[in-house]
């Protein structure tokens, strides 16, 4: 059985790191570019699995939809209820992200969980309840830590002298696991949250059995440029090369 993450504890600094705008990656490479994979059209009806404290709910609420928040975290969904006050087309519950039971079959256009199904375990529930408050047609736009390079405490950089090149060094990929990482470092560290690696093929698997078509597929890199000095050309190519996050968008097929 694995130790269940409670979220609350961290809700407070995890609210002031996100703000109002996301963090670093966040705004500069993940919420653009899901935005412009969504297409989002004002009539349709959108939710954010695992919302957090509700930064890109705020962000999709812009396009006109009708936007539905959902976080197991009591305290992250009351820190999205402070934050998003006057918002008419934004609404935020707290719930478990495996059954989606606050919400009828084939009522959203659009679902979207960003950097979460990688704290969430077993995730297998979690695609399938998507599928179920999905309409046909409806798309599922899922934003994960790449996880053929981002393998947690089973990868890291590395420099080869010889070849003037930085290399991602990865030791385990096909075999799924869990690790706890610490939820804030330089905070409690008795406080950690679980992150589960499982490789690229299962969540293709997933979706597929729940009649989920891949219709797109990208990996976005680091917004991000060394500051001049010796390693500047390495870490810049590998920047380049090597991406950070894995976004799939589905398709719910009859």
């Amino acid at each position: 059985m694995i130790n269940k993450t409670n979220w609350d504890n961290a809700a407070e600094w995890y609210n002031e790191l996100v703000s109002d705008e996301g963090s670093d990656y966040q705004k500069n490479v993940i919420f653009p570019n899901a935005i412009r994979l969504l297409s989002i059209e004002k009539e349709e009806k959108l939710i954010d699995i695992a919302c957090g404290q509700g930064v890109f709910s705020r962000i999709l609420a812009k396009s006109g939809a009708e936007v539905f928040g959902l976080d197991a975290s009591f305290e992250m969904i009351k820190f999205a209820k402070e934050r998003s006050k006057g918002i008419k087309n934004l609404k935020f519950f707290n719930g478990d992200a495996r059954n989606l039971k606050q919400f009828n079959d084939n009522y959203f256009d659009v679902a979207v969980c960003v950097l979460a199904l990688q704290n969430i375990d077993p995730i297998e529930n979690v695609i399938s309840s998507t599928s179920r408050i999905l309409k046909d047609g409806g798309k599922f736009l899922l934003v994960i830590n790449h996880p053929c390079f981002r393998v947690p405490k089973r990868s890291e950089w590395g420099i080869d002298e010889k070849k003037k090149i930085q290399y991602r060094r990865i030791d385990k990929y096909l075999s799924s696991f869990n690790m706890p990482i610490k939820m804030h470092p330089g905070y409690d560290p008795s406080e950690i949250t679980w992150t589960f690696h499982r490789p690229l093929s299962k969540y293709v698997e997933l979706l597929g059995e729940n009649k989920l078509a891949v219709i797109k597929l990208e990996e976005w890199i680091s917004h991000r440029k060394s500051k001049p000095g010796k390693r500047k050309r390495e870490e810049d190519m590998a920047r380049n090369e090597i991406p950070l996050f894995l976004a799939v968008l589905a398709k719910k097929i009859k």
